[in-house]
């Protein structure tokens, strides 16, 4: 019988900060998030660095919210009373190689978990556009990659451990708690702080990126399902200004010394001749490499290397998840509003994601792509493009991402999501005085 194995961690690269004493003070000049659009409505902030600490910050207070990577887009994180930041809780815990499980604390980012889990022979099975952001964030607002195949990060979850409204610890799993576990895990820091966090990971695996320019949008409408299978992950980016996408972004997996072929016409897209930005006016230099050389899964998969700025970072985003099978009739619909949302838009993505059976998940029992869009840093300007986006997909019922800008009205935001008065319920088991409750789930879920 295989013994289990802990890996324990002291690299201090890994293992973050030495253990300190709770840092906890009103700041003069309070957070913003990662794009710099939202300032954070207080300056309380607490660094707790132990889950003890954690558990006596809750019984503190009477409301909080938790920050991560601050990447969210929304104030989904937002507090006007206190906030707890997970920033020094950035230890992966333990790697289990007999159960390929890995525990890691809710501060930890994709782009340290990653090399990590490659260096001892592991994968997870998919990353979002950017490392950058933190393992817990993206689970609990289900973040994705691509992939027909491929479920939201959030999928990767086998068990949960978090600090509950009144202080206590609660742990759930997938093997053991079931609905009550698929309920939780995309809690939209909902139920309580989050401790750990425990993954699946699988043997690690080699990815090459190709790029492919100017795919004819009639290409598209004739095989799109063709197009968006075409390789482990697949997106596709257009600033809707012509009827073709400007790219397509193939990602392979490979053996490793596999003969792969590169195909010099996708679909009547013609193979890039240098690595590309997803922005074509922007420098490649921060995205992951391309041209079809091999790498580790964690240098692929994302769009963007974690020693860079992502994205273009000054910008805006918004995202909505159709089902799979309406997406070609959706992505048809925004892009009759290519000239009206041109001058505001810096670029589209489109990706696929599998089902999942997690509540609270935009993909859950249902195939999805979504539409997503980077905007310039303009919102009164975006903000009625999203209304007239919104009007153009309501046809298909879309659910925006939980970490980013939309206008849905409340009411149907809520009629779509059949779980929603069972989520919160569970809310209630947890947090039955509202302590995690903010202006954000007040108005979007109550």
């Amino acid at each position: 019988m295989k013994k289990r194995t802990f890996l324990k961690l002291s690299s201090a690269i890994v293992a973050g900060a030495a253990i300190s004493p709770l840092v906890s003070w009103e700041q003069d000049e309070r957070l913003k998030n990662w794009a710099g659009n939202l300032t954070y409505s207080t300056g309380k902030v607490d660094y707790p660095t132990s889950v003890e600490q954690i558990r006596t910050l809750v019984k503190q207070y009477d409301k909080l919210k938790v920050l991560g990577t601050r990447h969210c887009f929304n104030t989904i994180a937002d507090s006007r009373d206190r906030l707890l930041s997970m920033k020094a809780m950035n230890k992966i815990l333990f790697l289990d190689t007999e159960k390929q499980r890995v525990s890691v604390e809710p501060g930890v980012t994709y782009g340290q978990l990653g090399p990590y889990l490659n260096d001892h022979g592991y994968a997870l099975h998919n990353l979002a556009s950017l490392p950058h952001i933190s393992v817990a964030g993206a689970c609990i607002t289900a973040t994705h990659g691509s992939g027909v195949k491929n479920q939201n990060l959030s999928s990767a979850v086998t068990a949960i451990e978090f600090v509950r409204g009144d202080g206590e610890l609660q742990k759930l799993t997938k093997e053991r708690d079931g609905e009550s576990f698929n309920a939780a895990v995309v809690g939209l820091g909902a139920i309580g702080v989050l401790t750990k966090v425990e993954l699946a990971i699988e043997p690690t695996f080699l990815v090459r990126q190709d790029v492919y320019q100017n795919l004819p949008m009639q290409e598209l409408r004739k095989h799109f399902d063709e197009i968006l299978s075409g390789g482990y992950s697949v997106s596709l980016f257009t600033d809707w200004q012509q009827d073709s996408i400007n790219e397509v972004w193939v990602k392979s997996k490979i053996a490793p010394g596999e003969v792969f072929t590169l195909r010099k016409d996708y679909f009547g897209a013609h193979a890039a001749t240098k690595n590309l930005h997803p922005i074509s006016s922007l420098s490649a230099e921060n995205c992951t490499e391309q041209m079809g050389v091999a790498g580790p899964w964690f240098d692929r998969l994302p769009h963007f290397k974690m020693g860079f700025t992502p994205s273009s970072g000054v910008e805006l985003q918004a995202e909505y998840f159709v089902a799979h099978a309406h997406a070609l009739e959706a992505i048809q619909a925004v892009a009759r509003l290519g000239k009206q949302v041109g001058p505001q838009l810096m670029i589209t993505e489109i990706r696929t994601i599998a089902a999942d059976e997690l509540w609270m998940s935009p993909c859950y029992q249902q195939p999805s792509v979504t539409i997503h869009f980077t905007w310039k840093q303009n919102w009164p300007e975006v903000s009625k493009l999203l209304f007239v986006i919104e009007k153009e997909l309501a046809p298909f019922q879309p659910k925006p991402h939980w970490g980013k800008l939309f206008n849905i009205e409340p009411g149907i935001l809520q009629s779509r999501y059949g779980k929603l008065s069972a989520f919160k319920e569970m809310v209630k088991e947890y947090d039955p005085a509202g302590k995690f409750r903010n202006d954000f789930l007040a108005k979007n879920l109550y």
